[in-house]
């Protein structure tokens, strides 16, 4: 997550009609309405945990002149196009003091393991983990934070989280910046899927460059917010380039081995939407969902205020063999 905006959600809101978006959505754009009624939701991901989906977000502090006390908020579906406030995930030791934010969820063994970032530290910001049974309630890891990269190519920040088991271990991908804290760019790390995920556990095998970093025009300067896919013997990961608004517009790459990853397509998968729409200033910050049934859907956020209001969306990915396309709307 990045450039906090400038206002935003406790009552569910829907964003406000405009032309037609390019991908069919699944239900209508939806946010959390912080006390001064401004609607605020980003950085979506996405999990099913027995016959309920959770939706786990990044939320604001309630009063808009409040300056810590960024969160996480946590939304109960049963079809993925309608969602309710089931919870919230609210700072807690000295890692979270200035709040947490851009989960990224996944299941084991009926555990649900949440990594999300610390937030508002700057270059110290880092990978914080937590467990429930419930999807609600949590456990955080008492060696928190996690995870930090070490490599000379980057600040030592780690942001945006995902996580895709792969084969015998966790893959978790993270967002990082240079050393000057100016282009945002990708790594992964990895720990034994037996482990406890704990701050020993991790192995940085982006030691040496980024897995990822901006080269198209629209990425601009940043590429971020990681989200996996896996496709049989393939992983496929969204991302989000550009920063927050510049505008921000949804990518993707291919990898065999979840370090080397070659980009799908030149031009963005999922651009923002046409002056007039609810996603004209960004589509961005996306997070992947595969259901039982196989099926693949997008979660992103979008806003039509260059960041003071954000909903969050999702349409449905098509593969045609590895390669995903979009459900087009008429």
């Amino acid at each position: 997550m990045t450039h906090p905006p400038a206002a935003t959600p406790i009552a569910p809101t829907t964003a406000p009609a405009g032309p037609t978006p390019s991908a069919e959505l699944l239900g209508t754009p939806w946010a959390v309405d912080r006390a001064d009624g401004t609607p605020f939701s980003k950085d979506p991901s996405v999990i099913r945990l027995g016959d309920r989906y959770l939706m786990y977000f990044t939320l604001p502090p309630e009063e808009p002149s409040a300056q810590r006390g960024w969160h996480v908020g946590i939304a109960e579906s049963h079809d993925l196009r309608t969602w309710t406030l089931a919870g919230r995930l609210r700072p807690s030791g000295d890692a979270e003091a200035r709040g947490l934010a851009a989960p990224g969820a996944v299941v084991l063994d009926g555990v649900v393991h949440l990594f999300y970032q610390s937030y508002g530290n700057g270059p110290l910001d880092a990978i914080c983990h937590a467990w429930s049974q419930d999807g609600v309630t949590f456990i955080r890891d008492a060696t928190n934070p996690v995870f930090r990269p070490t490599g000379s190519w980057n600040c030592g920040r780690a942001i945006d989280a995902d996580v895709v088991v792969d084969g015998d271990r966790l893959l978790l991908a993270y967002a990082t910046r240079d050393p000057q804290m100016r282009v945002q760019m990708l790594g992964v790390a990895a720990a034994p899927l037996d482990s406890d995920f704990g701050a020993a556990a991790w192995r940085d095998l982006s030691l040496d460059a980024p897995a990822l970093a901006p080269e198209l025009p629209w990425e601009l300067e940043c590429i971020e917010a990681p989200a996996f896919v896996r496709r049989g013997e393939q992983l496929v990961m969204f991302y989000a380039g550009g920063y927050n608004n510049e505008p921000q517009q949804i990518g993707y790459a291919v990898s065999e081995d979840g370090v080397r990853w070659t980009r799908g397509t030149t031009e963005p998968f999922l651009p923002n939407g046409e002056p007039g729409s609810w996603n004209s200033s960004e589509s961005g910050h996306p997070g992947a969902f595969t259901d039982d049934d196989g099926r693949t859907y997008l979660f992103f956020q979008g806003n039509d205020t260059r960041g003071r209001t954000n909903f969050l969306a999702a349409t449905e990915i098509h593969w045609d063999g590895d390669r995903p396309r979009l459900s087009q709307s008429t």
